[in-house]
């Protein structure tokens, strides 16, 4: 399975060759860059910066759905095994579930 989805052209919707596609990649670095250091902020990588997205979405309850659809991921399950990452506050949280899960008594 290919989890890397190869770009297409929004406008034709055909495959980009690969050199099209490398000089895009750099074009859209290039611009990310201008745009950060005009804002102030710390030089991240586009890349860090689309994993940070995906994060906070997933963090504030966005569905992985939506999150699939704002990256521009054609399957959701490149966003959830690549561009999403387990909290420590998450982890805690579901290890309280399942503490009161097994701490439960049965109904009799």
């Amino acid at each position: 399975m290919d989890t890397h989805p190869q770009k297409h052209s929004h406008r034709t919707q055909r495959p980009l060759p690969p050199q099209d596609t490398a000089d895009l990649k750099r074009g859209l670095s290039r611009s990310f860059q201008r745009i950060t250091e005009t804002a102030g902020l710390p030089r991240i990588r586009l890349h860090d910066a689309r994993h940070g997205c995906a994060t906070l979405l997933f963090a504030a309850g966005v569905p992985a759905r939506m999150v699939m659809e704002i990256l521009g991921h054609s399957q959701i399950a490149v966003t959830m095994n690549i561009y999403t990452h387990v909290s420590e506050g998450h982890r805690r949280e579901a290890m309280d579930h399942m503490d009161r899960l097994l701490r439960r008594q049965p109904r009799r």
